[in-house]
């Protein structure tokens, strides 16, 4: 399993879905394997690290221990419950496609 932060992998930043968790639900449902945890939204956010599952199904933050899921059936811009999704379009995110 590879939790490497966007500081070991700049490239990833603003390349992968980004997902937060404001309320603490204990999991988060996504649609994609790799993305970005924030932890809860700005200012209160934690370092914004890169996180790969792999060929796992689930994977725990190391630094807000959110457990996300992954579920086939959502699609990558999706996620439950669905203000998980993250955007900051001050660093270049696209905004969601309807």
């Amino acid at each position: 399993m590879n939790n490497l932060s966007s500081e070991q992998h700049p490239h990833k930043t603003g390349q992968y879905a980004k997902f937060r968790n404001d309320f603490a639900v204990a999991e988060i449902l996504i649609g994609v394997r790799e993305f970005n945890c924030i932890g809860v939204s700005p200012p209160h956010d934690h370092p914004h690290v890169y996180l790969n599952m792999g060929s796992q199904d689930t994977i725990l933050c190391p630094y807000c221990s959110t457990r996300f899921r992954f579920v086939p059936s959502l699609k990558p811009s999706e996620a439950v419950p669905p203000d998980s999704i993250y955007t900051d379009f001050s660093v270049g995110d696209l905004p969601p496609q309807e």
